[in-house]
Formats: C-alpha cells, structure tokens, sequence
C-alpha cells in the first residue's frame, strides 16, 4: 500500500504588466499547489493538509524556506520543507518525494516549483524592483551540488552564460554528423518551428504563436544571435511567471481519500546521474554517455522499451541537449521530443521547468494519449542526467529509484584541462560569443599538447570563417590564450 501515485498537477501562469500587482513567486507557487489539490479532489483541504514532504527547487527569488511557507499556507504545519540549488537535478525532488512514500517516512509528498521572471523584466524596465516578502526560518534540509558549474579557464576565456558551452558542444555534434554549417542550421531550424507547433497546442505554453523555420534560424533585431548558431529563438525563455506543482501520496490513502482511479499516474522509475565533468574536459564533446545510462536504467526498471513510450520530453534548455539526448537514447530526431513545445516556446522557468513537462505529460497519459511517458532532466551545463518514467498502471516492479553516478563516472572519457598551452592544437568545438547582437568573440575548445585549452580570439575575420565553414579538427596556433589561423 505504499506505491507512490501522482494524483494531483497544478499549474499557474500570470502576464501581469504591472510588477507592483503581479503576484510574487510563493503566490503563484502556492496557486499551483491549490490547484493541484483541486485536480484531485473536489474538496482537498484534508489532502493538502496531510502533506508530509514539501520539495522546492530555488528560482530567482530570495527565500530561505518556501517550503515551510507554503505548509503553513495549507495548513500542513509538519511537513518537512526540502530546498534545492541551482545545480541540482529537479528529477531529484520528484525522486525523493517518491522515495519517502514507498519508505513509510510520508503518505502524502508534494514538488512545487516557480519563478516569475517576467515579473522581474517589468520592474526592471520601469526602474523598480520586484518585492518579495521576508522569511526568517530555515529549510530542514538543503540539497546542493558537490562541484562548481563552470571551470575557472571557462570563465577566464568569457564564457559567463552556459549558451556559450552548449554551443560549443553543438559544433562538435555537427561535425560528428558531417553536416554543413548551413544544413545545421536547417535543422535545427525545423526541429524548434516544429516545437512552436507543439507550443500552440499546448494550454499552458507561454509563447503559443506558432513560428516558422526561417524566423528561428536567421538572427533579428527582436530575435539576435546570441552564442553562433543559437539565436534567441533556440534559447531557454526564462522571463516568464510560471508555477507547478506534483502532489503524490500513498496507494492507501489514495484509496482512504476516494480519488478515482482514472486521476492516478503512477510514477515507475527516477534514475539519475549526478558525476560531474566541466564542459572542457570531456574527451567526446559530443557526447553524453550519462543519459544513454541513466535512461537504459529507468526503461529496465519498468521492463520496457522505447516502442513502449509514447510521450516523451527532453529537457530543451539548447538544441544540443535535445539532440545528444536522443542520440544516446536511440530516439529519431523526426519523432516529436516534447510534449510542452520546449523551453524556448512552452516557457523555462528558472530551475522549475521538470515540473512543468511533468504535469503536461500526466495530463496527456489522463487523457489516454498513451501508456507511458519518459520527462529527461539536465543540470551542471549537460554534466547531470536524470529520467523519470510514468504510466497509466502501477509498476510491475514497484517504484525504482537509482543513482547511477558511479556508472556514468567509468563511461566518462575525460582529459586535463591546461591552461596557456602554446603551440599547434586542433580544434574540438568552437563558437562565437555575441553582446548586443554584435560578434565579440570567437571561443574555441581545443586538443593541445598536455591536453584541452580554451581559447579565444577577436580577430573579425576569424569570427566570420567560424561561422562559415566546419572548423572542428582545423589545426591552429596557440598564444597568450587566444588562437590564430
């Protein structure tokens, strides 16, 4: 009787213009959470308030405890509050909330996250700022990752913004395809006009004006390059006010509470990756052997296969995230890889967007849409992997959780990273930086001797030709931390 089950997906969305009369991120995460509650049952103050386990991701906001606020709210004055940094995966959380219902430390759990990005932009526009209640208590527990994000030489050659090291890796996707500068671009092009698509039919998406190809790869006044090839439009949208919420309980109490059956998604498996290797160190940069493991260790949990899922959603915070996922997983890049339109058109929360594909893809699963659904997770710059696995029915095994950290560290070919190598160096992946619409920089990842540097160079020339023509496994001349050709 303690099989976790997902009975209750909240959603919230405000486009307030006037900061002052938005709502503040614990509101909309707590609108969320009520209206999980309601899609639930009727009448859930009795199951909110036996919620035991509050998980909270952190956005861009400034409480310390969300959690505990949000339990006093729906009068769950008990409930063990958890908050996660940046850095950690959001399949974590869902794990956990799981994890504690099939160990008898809690028949009711719930996963709320939000952020209200557009909230900010607004103020900042008017010259305000967005105001967010004080809190003075403290989560009881805090999840953070173990290593830094970035590398020290990531950041010394002005790589401040993951955009710069996902299109990095996207280079040497393309090269490991051997497909044109131009072709790329067609594709993935076509591969986001699709997503908008996806949006449109999407209630909760926050762009749903479907949007062609051409618009999406060729750079614009109000759509800029912002690391080559990724214009705005390839991007992560994170100045949007968007709330969920995941309430799962016990079989039993399910059952106590008289919550139909038709409501219950079960969920059957959280695997994760949690190994960590700085972007300029991986031997393949194309590659992503973490979630090839981690997704063989959440379909094997259920004894399934991919003919078995239906929905899928992989985690589009950049193209390369949706293209090595697939590519790992043995997924067709023709097959529709997203069930919210991506991050780009659906809307990327800050830290939030997991739960947000997770209510899409047991709203479809309710709607019989499919059997089973697959939600990926990305944290760390594509260093951590995770996966979650739902269905319509109970798990043959029972609920899975796995850590396959150590798996994925022996997978993981990686290489000293060296700091103002000198002489000849080929090329592994390379991009041009952009500020304003305007080519600032070109960075390039590249196989010195004694190992990998990161080096760059302002030369406009250079900058056009990285642009041009495929540049991985180009031979340069390495000096003072920049490169010549």
């Amino acid at each position: 009787m303690n099989t976790p089950v997902l009975v209750g997906i909240g959603v919230a969305t405000q486009r307030e213009d006037d900061p002052a009369r938005a709502r503040e991120p614990l509101d909309l995460m707590l609108s969320a959470v009520r209206n999980a509650g309601a899609d639930a049952l009727p009448e859930p103050a009795a199951l909110l308030a036996g919620v035991h386990r509050i998980g909270v991701p952190k956005g861009r906001w400034r409480y310390r405890n969300p959690g505990g606020e949000l339990a006093r709210a729906i009068g769950a004055d008990h409930a063990v509050s958890l908050l996660a940094s940046v850095g950690v995966l959001q399949q974590t959380l869902i794990g956990d909330a799981c994890r504690a219902i099939v160990e008898g430390d809690a028949d009711t759990t719930l996963v709320v996250g939000g952020d209200t990005g557009y909230r900010i932009l607004r103020a900042q526009i008017q010259g305000a700022r967005a105001h967010e209640r004080q809190q003075d208590d403290a989560p009881l527990i805090s999840l953070a990752p173990k290593d830094e994000l970035l590398h020290p030489a990531e950041l010394r050659a002005g790589i401040k913004m993951p955009v710069g090291l996902y299109a990095i890796m996207e280079s040497a996707y393309r090269a490991r395809n051997r497909w044109s500068v131009d072709e790329h671009r067609d594709r993935l092009a076509a591969m986001y006009g699709r997503f908008s698509e996806i949006a449109a039919e999407n209630p909760a998406a926050w762009n749903r004006r479907r949007i062609d190809p051409d618009t999406i790869r060729n750079a614009s006044e109000r759509n800029p390059m912002q690391a080559f090839p990724y214009t705005k439009l390839h991007c992560s949208t994170w100045n949007v006010d968007q709330a969920g919420a995941l309430l799962f309980c016990s079989a039993k109490r399910a059952d106590d509470l008289g919550i139909p059956l038709e409501k219950r998604i079960y969920p059957v498996a959280s695997t994760e990756s949690n190994d960590m290797a700085a972007v300029t160190s991986r031997g393949d940069l194309a590659a992503c052997p973490g979630a090839r493991i981690a997704a063989r260790a959440a379909l094997d949990a259920g004894d399934l296969s991919l003919s078995d899922v239906e929905l899928v959603d992989l985690y589009t915070c950049f193209p390369v995230a949706v293209e090595a996922y697939a590519a790992e997983i043995g997924l067709p890049l023709s097959r529709d890889l997203t069930v919210t339109g991506s991050m780009a058109f659906a809307g990327g929360p800050y830290n939030n967007y997991v739960i947000q594909a997770t209510c899409r893809i047991a709203e479809l699963l309710r709607q019989g849409r499919g059997r089973h659904g697959l939600v990926s997770s990305v944290s760390g710059v594509l260093t951590k992997q995770a996966f979650g696995v739902w269905s319509r029915e109970p798990a043959r095994n029972g609920f899975v959780l796995r850590d396959v950290s150590e798996d994925v560290n022996r997978a993981t070919k990686t290489v000293p990273i060296v700091e103002l190598a000198t002489g000849d160096a080929a090329i592994a992946g390379y991009t041009v930086l952009y500020e304003r619409g305007e080519p600032r920089r070109g960075v390039a990842v590249v196989d010195a001797v004694g190992g990998r540097a990161i080096v760059q160079s302002k030369d406009p020339t250079i900058m056009a030709r990285m642009e041009s023509v495929e540049l991985c496994g180009t031979v340069v001349r390495l000096a003072d931390g920049s490169f010549i050709m």
